[in-house]
């Protein structure tokens, strides 16, 4: 007979960002949840928010999730089931954020049971990939983002991605052309508007950041606005990224097969943990675009790890939980000279502080 899920126990962990996102966003938070099985065992997860809804995700968590969660097989296959119960509360969003606490928690403690990690319990494809220089830094002085430019090149990335989306596009211009000299030719630049701007700012800004031979505009529009991303793929030639606001497997089918899209970015916390991950991972193999997780290195190196297909691990200056002091312990993810290696011995290995 299988272990049942005996306990959920849930905290809010407030992280202190040592290098802040802008003026409102100073701290990230976390949502701890421990799930014990019916044997004793436990296993490890998280939910994660930068600034809205933390409060929200932690009572969905010790509420309704667990409720739903107890006497259950201590299982990440349970995920499709919680789902459905959830739903009344929304499809995606709140509801998928707290459910990849529980569902990261059980693929930690499968592991475990297995002294694996979990890559190598899902299937090792690679040992070290690319990694990219990574800035919320729109809020910067030019002269501070040329030298955040210059320490990614002296720490070896050979891609980096910085914010756009200035109110006036002539200080976007300015500041794409002053990275993109500090780069050099031969390094790969991205840019990410998150969300500012409407289909006919992104065509004209794009008409002037394209000669800089950005490798991709990411969210250029409203995420909820496929249409319109359909559109400007139409107009513009750079391919368009998104995908960290999107939330469940059939939001990003949509978006793929409106054409909305080139390379989707899926955050593992956000669509509802390991297992809705791994579904969209195998869309986007099959419907033949790009993937790129979105953020959190230590979590998403360990599934990028096991994808057919090397793909970037995005890695934001002085936001990785270890940096940050926030783990019990390191997860062993290594990212130098631009390529990111290494990992836990065991489950996620991703305890807080």
């Amino acid at each position: 007979m299988s272990a049942t899920i005996a306990a959920v126990d849930t905290r809010l962990v407030r992280i202190p960002l040592s290098r802040p996102w802008g003026a409102d966003v100073t701290e990230i938070h976390v949502i701890e949840v421990i799930v014990t099985d019916s044997d004793g065992a436990t296993g490890f997860g998280f939910s994660w928010t930068p600034t809205i809804g933390a409060h929200a995700v932690h009572q969905l968590i010790a509420h309704d999730i667990t409720d739903f969660a107890l006497g259950k097989d201590a299982d990440p296959q349970i995920w499709k089931g919680a789902w459905r119960h959830l739903h009344e509360a929304g499809g995606g969003g709140i509801t998928t954020i707290a459910l990849a606490g529980l569902d990261l928690a059980l693929w930690d403690l499968a592991a475990r049971r297995e002294g694996k990690s979990v890559t190598d319990l899902l299937g090792r494809t690679h040992d070290s990939l690319p990694a990219y220089g990574s800035g919320v830094n729109l809020h910067y002085s030019l002269d501070e983002l040329v030298a955040q430019a210059e320490r990614w090149v002296a720490d070896g990335f050979q891609a980096v991605k910085f914010k756009v989306g200035s109110p006036d596009i002539a200080r976007d211009v300015a500041r794409v052309a002053a990275v993109r000299e500090v780069l050099g030719p031969n390094r790969t630049l991205m840019i990410d508007a998150n969300q500012r701007w409407d289909l006919e700012k992104a065509t004209a800004a794009m008409a002037q950041l394209a000669p800089f031979e950005p490798a991709w505009i990411e969210e250029p529009l409203r995420a909820d606005d496929i249409a319109g991303a359909a559109e400007l793929r139409k107009r513009i030639d750079v391919p368009i990224a998104f995908g960290e606001n999107r939330h469940t497997v059939y939001q990003f089918r949509d978006a793929i097969d409106a054409g909305a899209v080139d390379v989707i970015q899926p955050n593992i916390v956000r669509v509802g943990g390991i297992t809705p991950f791994l579904e969209i991972a195998a869309l986007a193999a099959d419907r033949g675009v790009g993937l790129a997780p979105h953020l959190l290195p230590e979590l998403s190196s360990q599934l990028a790890y096991t994808l057919p297909v090397a793909t970037w691990v995005e890695d934001v200056e002085d936001a990785g939980f270890a940096q940050l002091g926030a783990l019990v312990e390191p997860t062993g993810l290594t990212i130098a000279d631009g390529v990111a290696s290494g990992g836990p011995a065991l489950g996620l290995g991703i305890r807080f502080r």
